[in-house]
């Protein structure tokens, strides 16, 4: 059934204020476009198949949305979704708060979990999550999703899953660890942390561990937001939800920031050509195009 929430393709247009310089060479101005709104809170968005997909948390629901047909639902329960993303056989990953695990959906539409306790302890709740080329899925755990007397891990950590279905560690020293994902080249793993305003870089070595975390870039010059989650174009750009969508440069110099009318969280590239960034805020979803494509997650993140 479609929502009445998008009875139109594009619900408004919504004004767009773009740092001028280096950040207007990547983001074509006048853009921004709201195509979903009168939700509750919007995160996770992803491009599959054609399709935006979006979690939103309270609602217990991920929704999808196409230019054509407009917002429908997806899955309804969705285990309080949150971030989501593809594997290298294009199966859908998420993040799942309430149930505090991390899910795939198999070819048949059954949802299984591939994470739920480490050690023998139930994860805290995992937020945002990225597939790496060799399968391996690494995860954020900050403890948004779980009230402090249902805890069972007394650490928020970066996780990585790997083929053999072996759960590892990766860094553990995060205030609240958040938003995930790769360089082009896989060579580097961004990790925000909400809580320090900050976004940690680390090298991954050829086996997939971490090492030699450091801060990236701080952000601590908003004093309303940290950040959120965030994506990497073709480029090694970052694009980082931080009340608007702060953008990076690959050596963490800040190029400017779009700002938008509510609070982004999260952003995902899509479109045939990849250059739509659509972006969740709050009970809305908007969608401004640029000039250079981004990377997608599973087997198309290096755009094939």
């Amino acid at each position: 059934m479609i929502l009445a929430v998008c009875a139109m393709i594009l619900i408004g247009a919504a004004p767009m204020e773009m740092d001028q310089g280096e950040l207007s060479a990547i983001v074509k101005p006048d853009s921004l476009r709201q195509i979903a709104k009168n939700l509750r809170f919007t995160e996770g968005p992803l491009w599959k198949d054609g399709t935006l997909l979006f979690s939103d948390i309270p609602a217990d629901t991920i929704y999808q949305w196409t230019a054509e047909g407009g917002l429908t639902k997806f899955r309804s329960p969705s285990g309080n979704s949150n971030g989501l993303t593809l594997d290298n056989q294009g199966h859908l990953i998420a993040c799942e708060h309430g149930n505090r695990r991390v899910s795939r959906t198999e070819p048949d539409g059954t949802v299984k979990a591939l994470v739920e306790k480490y050690e023998g302890k139930r994860l805290n709740s995992p937020n945002d999550v990225i597939v790496r080329s060799d399968g391996s899925v690494y995860f954020s755990d900050p403890p948004y999703g779980v009230k402090p007397e249902q805890r069972e891990l007394d650490f928020q950590g970066v996780f990585r899953f790997s083929r053999d279905g072996a759960l590892t560690l990766e860094a553990g020293d995060f205030d609240k660890p958040n938003g995930v994902a790769f360089s082009p080249d896989e060579k580097i793993l961004y990790v925000t942390d909400t809580g320090r305003k900050h976004i940690k870089a680390f090298d991954v070595r050829p086996d997939g561990t971490l090492v030699n975390g450091r801060v990236f870039a701080d952000l601590g010059s908003d004093p309303a937001h940290g950040p959120d989650s965030m994506k990497v174009d073709s480029r090694g750009n970052l694009f980082v939800a931080c009340g608007g969508i702060w953008v990076f440069d690959k050596t963490g110099k800040h190029l400017g920031t779009i700002s938008l009318p509510e609070s982004a969280s999260n952003c995902a590239f899509g479109e045939k050509d990849y250059t739509a960034l659509f972006i969740t805020a709050g009970p809305s979803v908007y969608r401004v195009d640029l000039n250079f494509p981004g990377l997608l997650p599973g087997r198309s993140r290096k755009g094939k």
